[in-house]
C-alpha cells in the first residue's frame, strides 16, 4: 500500500487501524452533548471527556445533505465539487432536476482514490438518494438501507445483507433507517474488516425531534451503543455531520414561511422569476421542501440591486447575495446557482407557492435547515489529536484529514 495518497489537493497518509467516517444526518452538536447529559451515550462522553477529539465544524453551504455528504467524501467545498444542492435549475436546459447523478459531480471521492490504492472500502447510506453519488467510480461495497433487500454482489459488492442482519427494510421515514445503517457497518467490521467504512445516516428523528427530547436521547443512545462496538473492533472513528438541525415554527406550531415564489409574482408578474429550493428531495413528508435557502432566477430586465434590497427587508430574511458573492463567500460553483441567493433566519423557511407545498404529513412542529443558523456540527474522533488544534477553522469535510492524518 502507498504511504500516502492525494486527492484533491490534500494529501492523506495510510491507515494504522481501519476508518469508519460517520456522517449524523441533522446533527448539531447539542444533540450529542444532551443524549450525553442523560446519561444515555457513555460511549460519546468519554470523548467528550477528554479521551479521544472533540471539535466544532463549519458544514459547507448550503447545509443541506447532498453537498456535505459530497464534500465530506471528496474533502472540498461544493465550488470544487459541483454539487450544490439535493435539487436544482439547468439554465442551459431549461429542466429543475434532482442532483443525485454522478454525471454532475466535479470531483474524484477519497474512497474511490483508497479503493483504487488497493483499500477495502465500504459505503453504507440511509437514503438511496446518495448511492450513485458516493458509490462514484468506487470498486468496493456500497448499498443503502432503503435498497438494501435489491443488493446484489454484481452491483453493489455484497449480497443477502438483510438475511445476514435479520432485520426487514425499515421504512424510509423511520429511526429504524439509520439503525440499519450502524448495524450493517458492524456486520461489515467483523466479516470483511474494511479499511476504509462511510457510514450516512437520515435527519428523520432531528426533524421531528428537538436535542434532549426522549425521542432524540433514544436515538442518539442506539448510536452510541454502534459506534462502541465499532471502537471495540480497533476502529478509527470520526464522527461529523452534514448539518444541524432548527425549530422553524411559531409559538403555537405553525411553520414560519416566507413564500417567495408568490411574493415574487405579485411584485414582477406571474412567472418573471423562478424560485428554486435545493432542499428538494424525494423525502418530502416530515419537512414539505420548506428550508432556509433558496435561489431566485431572474430575467435580465429586471433591477437586481433594487430587487434585492426589497427581498433583504422582508421578515425573517437573514442575508441576500448576488451570484458573484454567494460563489465566493460561500464557496459554491457559480454555474450552478440563482441570480440571487437568499438565506433565512433561524426560525424560518422558505418556500415557493403555498399552494405547491403538501404540509399533510407533518405530524410535528416543522424542524428544518438549509440557513447558516444551521451551519456548526461535530467534528469527534475516538482518538486524540497529535497536535493542538491551533485556530484553524474546522470544516466537517475535514473528517478524513481528521481520521487518516491527526489523530493518534
Amino acid at each position: 500500500m502507498p504511504a500516502n495518497i492525494a486527492v484533491n489537493s490534500r494529501t492523506y497518509r495510510w491507515m494504522d487501524h481501519p476508518l469508519v467516517v460517520v456522517c449524523l444526518d441533522g446533527s448539531q452538536f447539542e444533540y450529542i452533548s444532551a443524549a450525553v447529559a442523560a446519561g444515555c451515550a457513555p460511549f460519546l462522553a468519554r470523548i467528550l471527556a477528554g479521551q479521544g477529539t472533540c471539535l466544532l465544524a463549519d458544514c459547507a453551504m448550503p447545509s443541506f445533505t447532498n453537498p456535505n455528504n459530497l464534500s465530506i467524501v471528496t474533502g472540498v467545498a461544493p465550488a470544487v465539487h459541483g454539487i450544490s444542492g439535493n435539487y436544482f435549475y439547468d439554465p442551459q436546459t431549461g429542466e429543475e432536476v434532482m442532483m443525485n447523478d454522478p454525471r454532475y459531480l466535479r470531483a474524484g471521492t477519497i474512497l474511490a482514490a483508497l479503493a483504487e490504492a488497493g483499500a477495502k472500502v465500504a459505503v453504507i447510506t440511509a437514503k438511496d438518494k446518495l448511492r450513485k453519488l458516493l458509490g462514484h467510480q468506487l470498486r468496493g461495497i456500497c448499498f443503502s438501507s432503503e435498497k438494501a433487500d435489491e443488493v446484489t454482489l454484481e452491483a453493489n459488492g455484497i449480497e443477502d445483507i438483510v438475511e445476514r442482519l435479520g432485520m426487514p427494510v425499515p421504512s424510509v421515514y423511520s429511526a429504524a433507517l439509520s439503525e440499519f445503517v450502524f448495524a450493517a457497518g458492524v456486520n461489515l467490521m467483523e466479516r470483511e474488516r474494511p479499511d476504509v467504512m462511510y457510514l450516512s445516516t437520515t435527519d428523520y428523528v432531528q426533524h421531528k425531534a428537538a436535542p434532549g427530547t426522549p425521542a432524540a436521547n433514544e436515538f442518539y443512545a442506539m448510536i452510541d451503543r454502534y459506534l462502541a462496538r465499532l471502537d471495540a473492533l480497533g476502529a478509527t472513528i470520526v464522527l461529523t455531520a452534514d448539518h444541524g438541525m432548527n425549530a422553524k415554527h411559531d409559538a403555537h406550531g405553525a411553520p414560519n414561511v416566507i413564500y417567495l415564489q408568490d411574493t415574487l409574482d405579485a411584485w414582477l408578474g406571474a412567472g418573471t422569476a423562478r424560485v428554486i429550493l435545493p432542499i428538494t428531495d424525494p423525502y418530502v413528508v416530515h419537512h414539505g421542501a420548506l428550508g432556509s435557502y433558496a435561489l431566485v432566477y431572474l430575467p435580465e430586465n429586471v433591477d437586481q440591486r433594487a430587487l434585492r434590497q426589497r427581498l433583504a427587508a422582508l421578515a425573517g430574511v437573514e442575508t441576500v447575495l448576488t451570484r458573484a458573492e454567494a460563489a465566493s463567500q460561500l464557496e459554491l460553483p457559480a454555474d450552478r446557482i440563482g441570480d440571487l441567493v437568499i438565506i433565512s433566519r433561524q426560525d424560518t423557511t422558505l418556500g415557493t407557492n403555498r399552494s405547491r407545498h403538501d404540509l399533510s404529513g407533518l405530524d410535528a412542529p416543522l424542524r428544518s435547515h438549509g440557513g447558516t443558523s444551521e451551519q456548526k456540527v461535530p467534528l469527534l474522533a475516538n482518538r486524540t489529536l497529535k497536535n493542538p488544534p491551533g485556530t484553524r477553522r474546522w470544516r466537517n469535510f475535514d473528517a478524513f484529514e481528521l481520521g487518516m492524518n491527526l489523530v493518534n
